[in-house]
């Protein structure tokens, strides 16, 4: 622990929710500030992240919370585990994690220089992490030697911590407290640079910790943005790391998406091979076992004794210029003979072994394999060539001694054809057993996959264990938005912010958007089913009236522009986050407009549950919407109050108050528009239709393009 600042959030000694006593500062960083807690009720020692003021804002607080429960999802040992998510009594969010003891790499970077074969293993452990991460759609983007400890300071219990920043890889840029760049810029990924982080970001970030971790020194960035940019497209200086620690790093580091490695799961089994050590040599493999001759062989059979007479034989017509015999055909049968006494014997194999792959990232397509004769070598070879589309290494098969199990020389040449249609496939055949993974370009195509292996399987007498993963391998996110738009029933339906390059596999794809009906999420993921092979789909719908659907239906494409809409409790003043209301309840509003903003007009107005809409801002009763003469400034935000307290409106009855009612239950809308100019030809009445305003609405950005700057809106819901 480090010596506690005046400033600090916590203080030793303090204890949050009744739960957790501070015990003291672990580290400060630019999001927050770690400490060390105990449980008081468990006696479990944990940490706790607790998060800057302007990131404890309602909104961020609120991400946090919906994201938070995906982190929680994330089993794995490999990284740190999250617990819960909070907020302090004075208004700081925090987040409950593991307290992990151990240095951090960075640490050990500062006391001694990390072996080659302790950064595989870190490597390793740390993509078994990033896989589980990644399963869950979370991207961390802030991989650094600081963000891995070394349980007990064991490479072999490397854990990821600090998820803080990180974000699902649904949300673009987005993070989970923010949208600017997250992450170190030295360990960023080109990608990242440009706001569009992906689950392959955290594998350059893994390839520039090792090199660091190698070296001893943080990578150089660049001194301004434009150097770092540029220096994002090189490669990393990897000159002088041994291998396959340079391989590796080369490979995770790839400035180009394409050619990095595609998945942590690829780097956990490329990794977990190379700690395996190098395969025996062919030579040494292929040798026959030392044994001592039996009598019978000793005794020469006739088999072998011809043999020895074919040689006299020959050596005699060679000494006497019969030579033209051999060319004459005369000999027919004894050269072979002959030759075959001085090669060296085929090894002996038991059992009988295939193994092939292709598209599994560092390595061309690659088959290694036993033959009991030349023909089921060039059927072996073949097969491969025609499902890898490339030849395979001269010594790719080896004829060997022994017979293989029935079937084998036929089946080995013939699973190549029944796995037709398969990507980045795999084909291991030992003996009887068989296992065939790979990717498929959809499910329809997987099933179909499936059905000609399993008849393969049974035909040639072979166990079969399967592992095909439909596709397609990248899905582009404009087929799924085809699908989406049919389906749409309230406005739009969005991908929140699909990655560029399209969807990997098992990545999660989220839609967004509002809906009429209840059941529309159901109709998404069925309809998406036979488009998106094995991804997950979430969605996450409004349910809305049609009322507001008809408004929604109207309102510009437009960002925020820094707009907000707060809502909070009359009687008390404290912010509601959910916009959820009782019976009873009495409901505040405030439209938060930055101080910057010096010039533009406001417009206000609630779109009610019942098909009315009321004209907020402005109104009858007030007609001023100049923002520079609304509200009050505070902080640098300029807070509009347009629904007022019971009290607020007893002291000035010209104010809109609002007291929910059992009449009252649904939705509403309120709605905020920033223009340069007026929103509306004359001024609207107090009240009026949704149809009128929908088509006024309409009307207003036809005449006038530009003219909106921006808006928000947010819905009031009130129950029972």
């Amino acid at each position: 622990m480090i010596d506690a600042l005046p400033g600090d959030i916590f203080h030793r000694g303090q204890i949050l929710n009744n739960t957790y006593e501070i015990e003291g500062v672990l580290g400060r960083g630019g999001t927050g500030e770690v400490y060390r807690a105990r449980n008081l009720i468990s006696g479990r020692v944990v940490a706790i992240k607790a998060l800057n003021a302007q990131f404890s804002g309602q909104e961020g607080y609120i991400e946090l919370m919906r994201r938070e429960e995906q982190m929680r999802d994330i089993r794995d040992d490999a990284v740190v585990r999250y617990t819960e998510c909070s907020r302090s009594d004075q208004g700081h969010v925090f987040l409950v994690m593991d307290y992990i003891a151990g240095p951090s790499i960075a640490d050990e970077m500062l006391r001694r220089r990390l072996e080659p074969r302790e950064l595989m293993i870190i490597a390793h452990r740390v993509a078994e992490g990033l896989v589980a991460a990644h399963k869950q759609g979370i991207v961390h983007r802030d991989l650094s030697p600081d963000n891995v400890i070394l349980r007990d300071g064991s490479p072999e219990k490397a854990t990821i911590i600090d998820f803080g920043i990180a974000k699902d890889t649904g949300a673009g840029a987005r993070t989970i407290v923010g949208n600017d760049f997250a992450g170190k810029y030295e360990y960023a990924a080109p990608e990242q640079m440009e706001g569009k982080a992906e689950p392959r970001s955290d594998l350059y970030a893994l390839g520039a910790l090792l090199l660091a971790a190698w070296k001893g020194q943080v990578p150089f960035a660049g001194m301004t943005p434009g150097e770092m940019i540029r220096r994002k497209q090189e490669k990393l200086d990897t000159a002088g790391v041994p291998e396959p620690m340079k391989g590796l790093i080369d490979w995770l580091s790839e400035p180009a998406l394409a050619h990095r490695a595609p998945s942590a799961q690829a780097v956990v089994d490329q990794v977990g091979k190379a700690l395996k050590g190098p395969a025996p040599d062919r030579a040494t493999r292929a040798a026959p076992p030392t044994r001592t001759p039996t009598r019978r062989e000793m005794a020469a059979p006739a088999k072998r004794r011809g043999g020895g007479f074919a040689l006299l034989l020959l050596l005699v017509l060679l000494a006497a210029g019969g030579g033209g015999a051999w060319y004459l055909g005369l000999l027919d049968g004894v050269k072979e003979r002959v030759l075959a006494l001085f090669k060296e014997p085929l090894p002996v194999v038991s059992p009988y072994a295939m193994a092939a792959t292709a598209g599994g990232g560092l390595a061309i397509p690659r088959l290694t394999a036993n033959a009991p004769d030349a023909e089921t070598a060039a059927a072996i070879r073949l097969g491969f060539a025609t499902l890898a589309g490339t030849e395979a290494e001269k010594d790719a098969v080896t004829l060997a001694d022994g017979m293989p199990t029935e079937g084998w020389a036929k089946g080995a040449a013939a699973v190549f054809a029944a796995a037709k249609g398969l990507e980045g496939w795999r084909i291991e055949i030992t003996d009887t057993a068989a296992g065939v993974s790979g990717i498929a370009p959809g499910r329809a195509e997987a099933e179909a996959i499936r059905a000609a292996l399993d008849g393969w399987a049974a035909a040639h007498g072979f166990t079969l264990k399967t592992d095909i993963v439909a596709g397609p391998k990248v899905l582009e996110a404009a087929a799924v938005q085809k699908v989406l738009d049919s389906l749409a029933s309230c406005g739009p339906l969005a991908q929140l912010d699909p990655p560029s390059g399209g969807y990997a596999l098992g990545a999660m794809i989220v839609v967004t958007g509002d809906a009429l009906e209840s059941d529309l999420g159901d109709a998404i993921i069925a309809a998406l089913e036979p488009v998106i092979g094995d991804r997950k789909v979430q969605v996450a719908l409004n349910v809305l009236n049609e009322h507001l659907c008809t408004v929604r239906g109207e309102l510009p494409p437009l960002p925020s522009n820094a707009l907000s809409i707060w809502m909070g409790q009359g009687a008390t003043g404290e912010a509601n986050l959910t916009g959820v209301y009782r019976t009873g309840d009495n409901p505040v509003v405030d439209v938060l407009i930055p101080a910057n903003i010096t010039g533009g007009q406001l417009w206000v107005m609630a779109v009610d549950s019942s098909g009315k809409v009321f004209n907020v801002l402005p109104n009858v009763n007030y007609e001023e919407n100049d923002i520079t003469k609304l509200g009050v400034v505070e902080g640098g935000t300029r807070r509009v109050r347009v629904a007022y307290s019971l009290d607020e409106k007893r002291a000035e009855p010209k104010r809109l108050a609002m007291k929910i009612e059992d009449t009252d239950y649904g939705k509403s809308e309120f709605i905020a528009f920033l223009t340069l100019g007026d929103l509306f030809d004359t001024r609207r009445p107090r009240d009026e239709s949704v149809a009128s305003f929908a088509e006024a609405l309409a009307a207003a950005q036809a005449e006038r393009p530009g003219n909106v700057l921006g808006f928000a809106s947010r819905i009031l819901e009130s129950r029972p």
